[in-house]
């Protein structure tokens, strides 16, 4: 029923040499693990969520020191008796209607097309996209925003992101399902953050299916599974039991119904090819669990009818980068990806509090002065290893 298509394996090293520096300027090197941060420091920046694993809330404190450094006005949550308190990982609604979520203002126009254009059923939750720093739609704009306006650029990007994959790309749409609810798909909302048309390497029309993650732990609310699914899985030649409870619990449950509408959208001959991508930070473990325990459940993850290709958000980048995306790959790592500031923050949460100051005397007043203890760095944040790593550099 369905062709296969040969995808190249991923590349060992995220970060190409010659595109280091752009990322790492002061040569502090990969950092092995997100750090636990303490609850106090958390406080302190209106970030601490009880419930958040150690990636989500390192990845809440990093979007607040974002936050800090753009002088963006805090936001605020409201919970489920619709109490409200103020989260540093959220900016406020005016700043939000700005489009002060989005890192580069060509992006605005992209985001304001896809509202305005959405599938009917789309689940798009505006204020999360306008005002929740942490949220990967905001993310899936500010990755593909740019390509969405240049197709030229986006097959460039393809070309390095997926070498081998597509010759041309001719359309990419956000929050795509060939037909939420229809029962000739799979009779539901399963849709893909991404979708990616164009052209196969031998020609043929390529539908590439994309999920971004970045905080999630893809372990959220099971949705009700259609008969269809019941219907669809054993004529793909995907998986290795496909009525296995695995695929239909998290966390494989919703690459499973991806990969479903995937194959309903190559049966009904919307396209030639048809490849599901999931994107996620490297740090993410819950995530990078997610994907190894759904190629598990795969005959053949890279070479089967419809491949599945992990990448990181990090190869994301770099592919941005080598595309000649340079300064707004920059900007996606500093924002998304640099964890090294947040170990600026805790080397300053140790250092000591500086001693009460005594009252001035007249006499006092003409003493020689001590040393001054450091204090608190101006944005934006950098550590001391930067600051010796510019020194070395210079």
């Amino acid at each position: 029923m369905f062709n296969h298509l040969p995808v190249p394996a991923p590349a060992g090293d995220p970060v190409p040499a010659h595109l280091r520096d752009l990322f790492d300027p002061c040569d502090l090197g990969p950092i092995d693990r997100v750090p636990l941060i303490p609850e106090a420091v958390r406080r302190r920046r209106h970030v601490f969520v009880p419930a958040d694993h150690r990636f989500k809330a390192a990845a809440r404190f990093l979007q607040a020191l974002w936050r800090e450094d753009r002088g963006l006005d805090i936001g605020h949550h409201a919970n489920s008796s619709n109490k409200r308190r103020r989260l540093g990982s959220r900016i406020s609604i005016p700043a939000g209607h700005q489009g002060a979520n989005f890192i580069h203002p060509d992006i605005l126009p992209v985001v304001g097309r896809a509202l305005a254009y959405r599938e009917p059923g789309a689940a798009y939750d505006v204020d999360r996209l306008k005002t929740n720093l942490l949220s990967s739609q905001p993310l899936t704009f500010n990755l593909f925003g740019l390509l969405a306006r240049d197709t030229a650029l986006a097959t460039r990007f393809m070309a390095e992101f997926i070498p081998g994959l597509m010759r041309e790309v001719t359309d990419i749409t956000f929050e795509h399902s060939p037909g939420r609810g229809e029962a000739r798909f799979t009779q539901d909302g399963t849709a893909f953050d991404v979708a990616v048309r164009g052209r196969s390497a031998t020609g043929e029309r390529l539908f590439v299916g994309i999920e971004v993650k970045f905080s999630e732990s893809t372990f959220e609310t099971v949705p009700r599974f259609s008969p269809r699914y019941a219907a669809i899985a054993p004529t793909t030649d995907l998986f290795v039991d496909p009525a296995a409870t695995t695929l239909r619990t998290n966390p494989c449950q919703q690459l499973f119904r991806q990969h479903c509408v995937a194959a309903t959208i190559l049966e009904h001959g919307l396209t030639d090819r048809a490849v599901l991508v999931f994107i996620a930070p490297q740090h993410n473990t819950l995530a990078a669990t997610a994907a190894r325990a759904y190629a598990n459940q795969l005959r053949d993850p890279a070479g089967g009818p419809i491949p599945f290709i992990p990448r990181t958000l990090e190869q994301a980048i770099t592919a941005l980068a080598a595309t000649g995306l340079t300064d707004h790959a920059r900007a996606l790592h500093r924002r998304y990806c640099d964890w090294w500031l947040v170990d600026s923050e805790l080397e300053l949460a140790a250092m000591p509090a500086p001693p009460p100051v005594p009252a001035v005397t007249p006499a006092a007043a003409d003493a020689p002065k001590g040393p001054t203890l450091p204090v608190r760095r101006r944005q934006p944040h950098a550590s001391r290893r930067v600051v010796e790593g510019v020194a070395r550099a210079a």
